[in-house]
């Protein structure tokens, strides 16, 4: 009898998937996407064998009655699960370990990689005595042996060359290729549309890299001949001519405002094209500067249908061929330039789910920027540069950790990750990034008060005495609102994320608007948001003492252009009221802001001695607060859903998302609770906010705010008093004269 993979509605069996056909397809598939890292036989095995499961009668009977059609097969009663026969069948053939291995592949296929211990999918699921391996011996009757005797294959190279590849790190990517294998050829089977669209060309990197360079060629050309400008030129050439190196770990410190985006975006182009890398991977810390990078990427003629934006504020709810094409895209990052979120790329590294972990295998053979590197997280920092350095090592990644404050990375003797998780080495693109630091100095550090604590009152005083624009960066939201209100409404502009993110969008270009004119000095109140790779240029930046890595990123708001006639001026104050998360990054600073220390705190070699203190003052368990090494590292007994279930680089179990009445949302809330429209919940992301859970409950039981169906734990506030166009959402406990009952609308 024949034996079908997919049906289609309406169709006559003469038209359905043949079940060898979508699994030599699957294989096929596989084997080409690990190709690159030498994971092919692997590969092309666990997706010839990952459905076997459906040539039980069972599951072809399911198809038949799915469709209508009467069907005489002898079946049993119970739950079809087609995943695990092909698993057990691995257990019967394979030995040393690879059966394990070939079971989370085949296993997990649908339902994700579970733990050693899973009673499903894990270990247990892998007993003779379980029921449902006898149920997979009488499926596997009806496979053909051709599918079955197929010859071992020998171990990917990375397993038997020093230094080995971590296992659990090949685990995941091998599943990524057949997940993804999988999704395409049931996708190419089942809608041919979403099929061409996935097929439509993009153009190649060598042709970006002609587009690219001829649009800085122009750049440079018609750039005003002053000395920043010089520099960020300097720059370039020294990325264009790294970039013939042999693929390594790469750094690029420059300071803030030397250009690095663009010339970061210089190296890795010529680079990927000299040594055949097949994508360029943007990773960077805020969607605020994402969307910033994106769009100055597509700016470039040549670029506009290249570059891939991933993150959770992207919308592309219209339903136009590109935009189909580009939600297509972010499910395996198939595009040649790739500008995500640090979020989405580690956590999906450590992911168990399908949706989740399609992309992994597209990341290898690609040049990877890790932008605004020191905001790698430091609770999650050994795991994180772990697969960075696997990555580099057995997947053919070059990565580039791109920042003005460079953390130290490599296996030091303050700094070892246990002499396991750090780079050997790394070289460095710039050739004296000292040199550069000091001819791109154009900012002088002072400390307000000799670093005595000082109200805010006293803060505002000293801003409005400044007599041009200033930026003052907060540590804490309230900290923000409560300046705000002590300096002029009509001068003072408020940012932090109580505000939506399209709420601070149209903030951040009001203030772009009105920052050229002296005549009216304007003071800017923000929280840390606007210090990686937010473009503002101010005359005087105020700094709450924070880490010496935030103060630097503070400074590089200032003079950011270098047109100013003297040195801008950054001003560090500590406010009397600290927060505790602040204070031990806080003590380090305050060493390096003596008199003696004070003109070179911007180096090079200062970050380098404050990271180094820093990851040591941390300790090795806050490195890794999770135990993510320890979850992935027993051999073959790995626990890979507990460590994604951890691994969470924002941890938001203790908020829940807001959405606020601010431009159309109201509009598109309507719209969701009358259609139950799904496509609409993600265009609400740029008008939510996230808040704790206690205040959530406070607004629920005041009556403020109130939960979305279909949406548990969303909410939509109701209260328009408590979201203010000058500070965003703000606890009723903390509006000052708020009356509750006269704003409910």
């Amino acid at each position: 009898m024949a034996f079908y993979a997919h049906s289609k509605n309406g169709e006559p069996p003469a038209h359905w998937q043949l079940l060898d056909a979508h699994l030599k397809n699957v294989a096929r598939l596989a084997a080409d996407f690990a190709r690159p890292f030498g994971g092919d036989e692997w590969a092309r095995l666990a997706g010839l064998w990952h459905d076997l499961g459906k040539y039980s009668n069972e599951f072809q009977k399911k198809l038949f009655d799915a469709n209508g059609i009467e069907c005489h097969l002898e079946t049993k009663p119970g739950k079809v699960i087609h995943s695990q026969a092909g698993g057990h069948w691995a257990q019967q053939t394979m030995h040393g370990g690879m059966e394990r291995i070939f079971c989370w592949l085949i296993m997990g296929h649908h339902a994700g990689l579970a733990d050693f211990s899973s009673a499903e999918t894990g270990a247990k699921a892998l007993e003779p005595k379980m029921r449902c391996f006898h149920e997979s011996d009488e499926i596997l009757k009806n496979v053909p042996d051709k599918m079955k005797t197929q010859p071992e294959p020998a171990p990917p190279g990375m397993l038997l060359q020093e230094p080995r590849a971590d296992i659990s790190f090949l685990i995941r990517m091998l599943f990524s290729c057949v997940v993804d294998a999988d999704f395409l050829d049931t996708e190419s089977f089942m809608d041919s549309g979403r099929k061409k669209l996935r097929q439509t060309e993009y153009p190649t990197l060598s042709d970006l890299l002609e587009a690219f360079d001829r649009h800085m060629d122009g750049l440079c050309r018609n750039a005003e001949d002053t000395d920043v400008n010089q520099i960020r030129a300097q720059v370039l050439a020294r990325c264009r001519e790294m970039a013939d190196c042999s693929p390594a770990a790469f750094s690029l410190t420059v300071p803030t405002g030397g250009g690095k985006t663009l010339s970061s975006l210089a190296f890795a182009l010529r680079h990927a094209v000299k040594h055949g890398k097949r994508r360029v991977i943007y990773v960077i810390p805020y969607t605020s500067i994402i969307e910033q990078t994106a769009s100055v990427f597509r700016s470039i003629p040549g670029f506009e249908n290249a570059v891939l934006e991933h993150h959770c504020n992207v919308l592309d709810d219209d339903e136009t061929r590109e935009t189909v094409r580009r939600r297509l895209a972010s499910e395996n990052w198939d595009a040649p330039i790739i500008v995500t979120t640090g979020v989405q790329f580690f956590e999906s590294l450590y992911a168990c789910k399908t949706s989740r972990c399609r992309k992994l295998h597209n990341i290898a053979n690609s040049v990877v920027i890790f932008d605004e590197a020191q905001c790698l997280p430091p609770q999650f920092l050994r795991p994180v540069v772990s697969a960075i350095r696997e990555l580099h090592r057995h997947y053919r990644v070059t990565p580039v950790l791109c920042t003005a404050t460079q953390p130290v990375l490599t296996k030091t003797e303050n700094f070892d990750f246990n002499f396991r998780e750090g780079f050997e080495s790394v070289t460095e693109i710039m050739q004296r990034p000292d040199r550069l630091t000091e001819k791109l100095q154009r900012v002088r550090v002072e400390r307000f008060s000799n670093l005595d604590p000082v109200a805010y009152e006293q803060i505002a005083e000293s801003v409005q005495a400044e007599g041009q624009s200033v930026l003052c960066i907060v540590n804490r939201k309230k900290d923000a609102r409560m300046l705000s209100q002590l300096l002029p409404e009509d001068q003072t502009v408020h940012l932090s994320t109580n505000m939506c993110a399209e709420h601070r969008f149209q903030t951040l270009e009001k203030i772009r608007q009105k920052l050229p004119d002296r005549d009216n000095p304007l003071f800017v109140v923000s929280t840390s948001l606007v210090e990686a790779g937010v473009d503002l240029d101010f005359p005087v930046v105020y700094r709450a003492l924070a880490g010496l890595d935030s103060i630097a990123q503070a400074a590089g708001r200032c003079n950011r252009e270098g047109k100013l006639p003297n040195l801008g001026k950054t001003v560090v104050f500590v406010p009397q009221d600290q927060p505790e998360y602040v204070r031990s990054p806080a003590s380090l600073t305050m060493e390096h802001l003596r008199d003696d220390r004070l003109s070179q705190i911007f180096f090079p070699e200062t970050f380098s001695r404050y990271f180094a203190q820093r990851f040591f003052q941390l300790g090795e368990h806050s490195l890794d607060e999770k135990n993510i090494v320890r979850l992935l590292g027993k051999h073959l007994e790995y626990s890979f859903r507990t460590a994604a279930d951890h691994f969470r680089l924002i941890d938001d179990g203790w908020q829940l998302p807001l959405i606020i009445p601010f431009g159309e949302s109201p509009d598109v809330v309507d719209k969701l609770i009358e259609w139950d429209a799904r496509s609409l919940f993600r265009k609400l992301q740029r008008y939510t906010v996230s808040i704790p859970k206690k205040v959530m409950w406070q607004l629920l039981d005041g009556g403020h705010a109130r939960e979305l169906p279909e949406y548990p734990g969303t909410c939509y506030l109701l209260n328009k008093g408590l979201y203010t166009d000058r500070f965003g959402f703000i606890p009723p406990d903390e509006l000052d004269g708020y009356e509750p009952d006269t704003t409910i609308i």
